[in-house]
């Protein structure tokens, strides 16, 4: 997984930013408000302070155009003067919704890295068999002064000299966000930096979270929530399963529901319940439809990415994605249900959960969508402190099946377990994939025929949400951490009538 789950200075640097501007948001008056925003990039980056890029002039270029996207703006454009606070008046709202694109590069950032390419290193100790040389299909490879030489105008980039040197001196290099990349979404501009082609994006941001120069970002709303828990009023949290371990692994459920009441918030709900509703639902649009024959199969919807994927790159399919709300979703109704008034905030792991919230059928469900790693920088911004808590009250709504969603496989695995439990008749199938690229082989595989009768679960993120570009935490321990959570679980399965819930 490289850099994840490393407390690295891209990650510190995006704290910050996100501390700063929740800060503003909190803090700030009409009058002095631009001026708060302005100065963020030079409390940040000081001529005293760590030195995060060539110059300091440079360093506040990018704290800028981050202080912009944090608030939910665009990046400027880089051929004319704009100000770092040009269009604060429309961001200065808390009905503010995300405007994608989402994802954007930050030009002033981007270390312009070459696309892709095979480079002989200085561990070559130009041996006598040179297979490097012998195995080249296109005579690209010679001996320069003692040494393999490549001759990049011949290469066709196939790897077959890396595979063949016996002392590994030959170097694959590749752009960072491009290799996360599932989709090839990742090009380059004009002058060789790299660019986004919005028309295959669907939002993951594991090149955000891949990139070593933190040169790419996503949109917040921490600016508008951050105004709306001042204003007061009624808002309340939806917090996704992956939640455990993320703020600390002795940060308790409890404490967690403490600190958010504490923010502002009125109350807090599992994004859990949504996922056990789903997986009654699920397992009753299985025995109703797939095992009958009447759909071939069954693809999963939690996943926004996922969905994106299949509307792209495989619109014969969308028949086939489930059309069952997704956990977020079939929550925020259920709160919206009791709390007509409420704002809900969805909190999670999720960046491409900012641009679901924005469609047109869900934006009247939920109001406002943070990351795990937003909500910790507005914790920081109000010096909330774990530690302080006991916790009044833990989460008692939701069962093993709802809470592992969080993980890769989960969801197949929760639909499963009801449709044996309340259809025993019924033979399962379950097939899933995580990660962009294997979700587009199985998405192949199924358009070929070749998986009739599934149930197929797909997730954008390798690991599943608990790896969602929005965590605080490295994988495998939030995998363990989430384990433990569903498996002390008081209830294990959904009842089946939850199938019933009217909620559209």
């Amino acid at each position: 997984m490289g850099m994840r789950g490393l407390e690295t200075p891209v990650r510190k640097i995006r704290r910050q930013v996100f501390r700063e501007v929740s800060k503003v948001a909190f803090e700030s008056t009409s009058e002095n408000l631009i001026e708060e925003i302005e100065e963020i990039p030079y409390r940040l980056v000081t001529e005293d302070g760590e030195k995060y890029r060539d110059s300091m002039y440079r360093a506040r270029a990018v704290v800028s155009e981050r202080v912009r996207l944090a608030m939910g703006m665009s990046l400027r454009p880089e051929d004319r003067p704009v100000h770092i606070t040009a269009g604060v008046e429309e961001s200065n709202i808390s009905e503010k919704y995300y405007e994608p694109p989402l994802m954007q590069v930050v030009p002033s950032a981007c270390a312009a890295c070459e696309e892709r390419g095979y480079e002989v290193s200085n561990m070559c100790k130009g041996c006598l068999a040179h297979p490097c040389a012998e195995v080249c299909p296109k005579d690209a490879i010679s001996m320069v002064n003692g040494h393999s030489y490549i001759d990049q105008s011949k290469c066709i980039k196939c790897g077959k000299c890396k595979s063949a040197c016996p002392y590994d001196a030959i170097a694959k290099k590749e752009r960072p966000c491009a290799r996360a990349c599932g989709v090839n979404a990742i090009v380059s501009d004009k002058v060789g930096r790299a660019k986004i082609d919005n028309e295959k994006c669907v939002s993951c941001g594991m090149c955000m979270v891949s990139c070593p120069f933190g040169a790419i970002s996503d949109k917040s709303q921490i600016f508008q929530l951050g105004r709306a828990l001042r204003e007061g009023g009624e808002i309340i949290a939806e917090i996704a399963p992956a939640f455990v371990g993320q703020f600390g692994t002795d940060v308790t459920p409890r404490k967690i529901k403490s600190a958010l009441l504490d923010l502002g918030f009125s109350e807090v709900y599992e994004v859990a319940l949504g996922a056990d509703i789903g997986a009654v639902s699920e397992a009753h649009h299985y025995a109703e439809k797939v095992a009958t024959g009447e759909l071939p199969f069954l693809l999963t919807s939690c996943c926004p990415s996922w969905s994106m994927l299949t509307k792209k790159f495989f619109p014969d399919l969308v028949d086939e994605v489930s059309q069952e709300l997704t956990p977020m979703v079939a929550t925020a109704r259920t709160i919206k249900q009791k709390h007509p008034n409420a704002k809900v905030v969805f909190i999670g792991p999720c960046a491409s959960k900012k641009l679901e919230a924005s469609r047109r059928s869900v934006r009247s469900d939920v109001d406002f969508v943070i990351t795990f790693e937003e909500l910790q920088a507005m914790f920081d911004a109000k010096d909330i402190d774990f530690d302080n808590y006991e916790g009044e009250s833990s989460f008692h709504d939701a069962t093993g099946a709802g809470r592992g969603y969080a993980v890769a496989g989960g969801v197949a695995n929760a639909i499963e377990q009801c449709i044996n439990e309340y259809y025993p008749d019924i033979d399962v199938k379950i097939e899933h994939a995580e990660g962009l690229a294997d979700c587009k082989k199985l998405l192949t595989l199924a358009k070929a025929g070749k998986m009739n009768g599934c149930l197929i679960e797909g997730m954008g993120c390798p690991g599943g949400c608990v790896a969602g570009a929005g965590t605080n935490l490295p994988v495998n321990k939030a995998q363990a951490e989430l384990k433990k959570f569903v498996s002390t679980s008081t209830k294990k399965l959904p009842p089946k009538e939850l199938a019933e819930i009217e909620l559209n």
